[in-house]
């Protein structure tokens, strides 16, 4: 009974091994953590998440960067996003009707200049700011006034 013990605690010790071996870090800060795939190894970057398949080449081992799909797709979604906004520019610059459910005003023509405020309406919000400014000031001295009389 305690040789078939023994030797179950053996044989799982032996199958173990192997296991703990193909999965851990190769370095003594756990950068890397490798795990077998059907070409080779997959190497996962700890510290910055890239992903590599490692396989066995003739010269040695060779690891390449698995590409990232979600960064390729955003990426062509930006592009899309971009030409889409020039075709809707180039049609409005050139007086065609833009498709059914696109508003013109999200897509400003590139000859759109900086339109400055008037003289007058300079001279309205100033006025409006130095009554307020009044209205401050007022406020802030009839306070002191009521708070040096209170007891």
């Amino acid at each position: 009974m305690i040789r078939i013990g023994l030797v179950m605690v053996a044989l799982a010790c032996s199958l173990a091994t192997p296991v703990q071996a193909q999965n851990a870090p190769d370095s003594a800060d756990g950068r890397f953590t490798f795990h077998r795939a059907d070409d080779g190894f997959l190497r996962l970057d700890g510290r910055s998440g890239q992903v590599s398949l490692c396989q066995r080449r003739s010269a040695g081992w060779e690891c390449q960067a698995v590409p990232d799909e979600r960064a390729a797709l955003e990426g062509e979604i930006a592009r899309l996003q971009s030409d889409n906004a020039n075709l809707k520019r180039e049609l409005l610059s050139r007086n065609l009707p833009l498709p059914s459910g696109v508003k013109p005003e999200a897509f400003g023509r590139s000859d759109d200049r900086l339109q400055l405020p008037s003289d007058a309406e300079l001279n309205r919000a100033m006025a409006f700011v130095e009554k307020v400014w009044k209205r401050m000031v007022e406020m802030i001295v009839t306070t002191q006034k009521d708070m040096m009389n209170k007891p």
